[in-house]
């Protein structure tokens, strides 16, 4: 039986629809708030997000790409940027899920529609975070995960802890990060997202998201943005990961 899943979002944006098109859609944007994807710059050009196709390529007002697989399983994102007024954008983006094919209890469809519109959520706020405060400057983006996935919810509270965050943190709060690798350097970050799945902190040279599994029976990962000019991509995953994992 074919299923679809539909996620729409809206926003406004402290940007201009070029600026917002840089973040969303080339590899150098995408790196300040999203996750690696490189895009060749033309209709039926390749994006390296899965094995995907650009379907739309409107500079800079419509972007879209689509991923497909067999059995029938089809992944298309778009994004429609307008102009507002005062210099800022007005973005309107959709996911669009289709499997035509057969869809058994080892697709997870529930899981990965819940898992879907929350992610979506955490990545459209971190894209105004990035445009706000980190626009036009090169990342450095740092990915790990523990190895095994996790449905207790106490292994992303003790992270927190970890991280320093109390049981009454709230968005806003500061506090003091050690970042691993740095011969016991710290920062102060800002709390700009805080929920039982996802938590951002927003630093002066970064954007520090960490990711938890066991609300889909995943693993807890992070997903950095570093913008400091001497970030190292090699040296800092291995600190992250080596943090990440209890070391």
């Amino acid at each position: 039986m074919a299923r679809e899943l539909e996620v729409r979002r809206e926003q406004d944006l402290p940007a201009t629809p070029e600026q917002v098109w840089d973040a969303v859609a080339t590899g150098a944007g995408n790196l300040g708030w999203l996750y690696p994807m490189e895009v060749e710059p033309r209709v039926g050009g390749k994006a390296t997000r899965g094995d995907s196709t650009v379907v739309a390529w409107e500079p800079p007002h419509h972007f879209a790409v689509r991923a497909t697989q067999d059995g029938g399983f089809s992944n298309t994102l778009t994004y429609r940027i307008e102009p507002a007024d005062g210099g800022a954008s007005h973005l309107r983006m959709g996911i669009h899920w289709v499997h035509t094919g057969v869809v058994d209890d080892t697709w997870n469809w529930d899981t990965k529609a819940d898992a879907a519109e929350k992610h979506v959520d955490f990545y459209q706020h971190s894209l105004p975070e990035y445009l706000r405060h980190f626009a036009g400057r090169s990342a450095v983006y740092v990915r790990a995960a523990r190895g095994e996935s996790t449905e207790d919810p106490a292994d992303f509270a003790a992270l927190c802890r970890r991280l320093g965050l109390d049981d009454d943190a709230a968005v806003g709060d500061r506090l003091s990060l050690d970042l691993p690798g740095t011969d016991g350097g710290s920062t102060e970050v800002v709390v700009d997202w805080l929920s039982p799945d996802f938590v951002g902190l927003r630093g002066p040279d970064a954007l520090y998201r960490f990711f938890n599994g066991s609300s889909w029976n995943w693993p807890i990962w992070l997903g950095h943005h570093l913008f400091a000019e001497d970030a190292d991509e090699e040296l800092a995953t291995k600190a992250w990961n080596a943090w990440l994992n209890g070391a």
